[in-house]
């Protein structure tokens, strides 16, 4: 199962606590009324960060746009963080910038552990991480629970509204400061949105969707997206139409080679 001004490092959360004193959650947790339904509208703006960085200009620049101080964080340089997080059992350290030149990511929040909608994603990106292995992608999962309460998650059974093992890790925001950069923070809530972020290989956010608590994701069209990137950073004088699948007719961006795609459907 959204930005900031420029500089050419990563920008780095690192947060600093991320204290084994957590409390652990359980099955009973309290969830909010309005978390089964819709986010209520927040009036006051949500504080962005001031140092999202942006790629260097001599990067894919097909594919590194130079976004606004505002909105979005697409085409800019993915917020950094290190943070712990529950994987095979086990607490493990996630740092974002590690995958850099090496893997694709996606990334991934969700409002709560034990809830309702969340299960479902979490364990249908776990059943078909394999296919997104095969894409040399990993998945990267973030709520703003502890570890300890992950790990009680993981340690549940499927059918009792756990999660079972998962092959990807879930990571630990609870100081809610990855949450924040990313803009998918509730501040009235102190949850997240359903922020979903395909970051490339330079670690640039090439993709991005943020859903209302109570729209589940589709991992369909996650892996669809992603083999649309690909295919578009490997063949940069072509681009992906509406629906495009592996496979399908690309289109050349000029009048004549859009006519030619035009003229074959």
């Amino acid at each position: 199962m959204a930005c900031s001004a420029a500089s050419t490092a990563l920008f780095s959360l690192n947060p600093k606590s991320y204290s084994s004193s957590s409390s652990l959650s359980s099955p009973s947790l309290s969830i909010p009324k309005s978390f089964v339904g819709l986010r209520k509208p927040f009036q006051s703006a949500v504080p962005r960060s001031s140092s999202l960085s942006r790629a260097s200009s001599h990067s894919r620049k097909s594919f590194v746009v130079r976004a606004s101080s505002e909105l979005p964080l697409v085409g800019n340089v993915a917020p950094d963080f290190e943070a712990e997080a529950v994987f095979d059992q086990e607490f493990i350290k996630v740092k974002l910038s590690d995958y850099i030149g090496k893997k694709y990511v996606i990334l991934f929040f969700y409002p709560l552990d034990f809830t309702f909608v969340c299960p479902t994603e979490i364990t249908a990106f776990s059943d078909r991480h394999g296919e997104f292995e095969a894409l040399n992608t990993e998945v990267l999962g973030v709520s703003v629970d502890s570890v300890f309460s992950h790990l009680a998650w993981v340690q549940t059974d499927r059918k009792s509204g756990g999660l079972g093992d998962l092959n990807y890790p879930l990571v630990s925001d609870v100081t809610k400061s990855i949450s924040k950069s990313y803009g998918v923070l509730i501040p009235d809530q102190g949850i997240a949105l359903r922020g979903l972020f395909i970051i490339d290989k330079e670690g640039v956010i090439q993709h991005s969707t943020i859903n209302n608590l109570a729209i589940g994701r589709s991992v369909d069209e996650t892996k669809r997206t992603l083999q649309a990137l690909q295919y578009v950073q490997e063949n940069p004088d072509e681009v992906c139409p509406a629906g495009w699948k592996p496979g399908e007719k690309s289109m050349k961006p000029d009048p004549k080679g859009s006519k030619e795609y035009f003229s074959a459907i």
